[in-house]
């Protein structure tokens, strides 16, 4: 079974026949011990280091359809190496297009992944609210606020929406969280131990979810609640506000009640607070392990992982832009 391999370290990365070879930088640029990965083991790579690669590298990479996601120094997501699409579609681009430029099209998508995403917010709510952390009164903000969502006009009118539902929920994350204050959304750098974390998630979450993206015939640059330019794949940002409360909020709110990661696995950088290695590690183990579970998938009758989930909402996008079946956003339903 293929699987995420993850490069903390700085290094170089090689095709030696059809196997790729990783060898790691230690702190002065020594080269180590180097880690082989036969190549039909890897799904995707995540590069959190500097990685020295040739040409033949990345022609060997898109010719086993195995994507390379870049990240800098402040965990910021800095750009993707994707493989050639495999499953080009006109009629789905041309689809895709039209409810992009089509205003009344194009709000309704919007609309709907703001309400699953809303709603999967208020699920983790009122999870933690039932044991005991009194979050009543933020879960009736967003409600509230969420029962906007169908009246708006504009996508602008619509982000506005997203952005106070967003800070209402992060403020309810210091009484989620044991031993860790949220103080507040930071953004690039983060501000605080729970902002570093929240910001490495994210960009996990859609990294993630553009891989799923391009294993089906949408275009990740064609984009229905986002704006197309805000970043370089929108459509993934759209995706992640569904996914982000069901995958980074429950890894995040798991590693830090459960102590699996503590106050020695951040490290303040000038006015920025960020994960040290062992940290990500961590974290990714348990985002790997959030990944993998699976769950009884209402309509298909079939236990699927939180991985697939996130490919089947690409599809019922896919489904929905060609008039097959309307799009409804996923709902936690547990």
């Amino acid at each position: 079974m293929k699987k995420t391999y993850y490069l903390f370290n700085p290094g170089r990365l090689q095709r030696r026949e059809n196997t790729l070879k990783f060898t790691p930088y230690d702190e002065e640029g020594n080269e180590e011990k180097p880690r082989y990965l036969p190549v039909e083991n890897v799904d995707e790579l995540y590069c959190f280091g500097n990685l020295d690669a040739n040409s033949a590298l990345y022609n060997f990479l898109g010719q086993q359809q195995i994507p390379l996601h870049f990240f800098d120094y402040y965990e910021n997501y800095t750009g993707s190496f994707m493989p050639r699409e495999a499953l080009l579609s006109g009629k789905v681009l041309l689809a895709q297009t039209d409810f992009y430029k089509n205003k009344k099209k194009r709000l309704l998508l919007a609309q709907r992944i703001l309400q699953g995403a809303s709603y999967n917010m208020v699920k983790n709510l009122r999870y933690y609210d039932k044991r005991g952390k009194d979050l009543s009164d933020i879960i009736e903000i967003i409600e509230g606020l969420a029962g906007h969502i169908g009246n708006t006009v504009e996508i602008d009118e619509l982000m506005g929406i997203e952005g106070n539902i967003r800070k209402n929920y992060y403020e309810a994350f210091s009484l989620i969280l044991n031993n860790f204050e949220m103080a507040g959304r930071s953004y690039r750098p983060p501000q605080n131990e729970v902002n570093a974390l929240i910001s490495f998630g994210n960009m996990m979450c859609y990294s993630q979810c553009l891989r799923s993206i391009h294993q089906t015939q949408l275009n990740p640059l064609i984009p229905f609640l986002h704006q197309p330019g805000e970043r370089r794949f929108s459509l993934s940002l759209d995706i992640a506000e569904i996914f982000k409360p069901i995958l980074v909020d429950r890894v995040i709110f798991k590693v830090i009640n459960k102590r699996e990661i503590q106050p020695n696995d951040f490290e303040p950088n000038l006015n920025a607070v960020l994960l040290k290695p062992k940290g990500k590690k961590k974290f990714v183990q348990a985002w790997e392990a959030r990944l993998s579970e699976t769950l009884k998938h209402r309509s298909l009758n079939r236990s699927v992982s939180y991985k697939h989930l996130v490919k089947l909402e690409c599809y019922k996008l896919v489904k929905h832009i060609l008039g097959i079946e309307e799009y409804k956003p996923f709902k936690m339903y547990w």
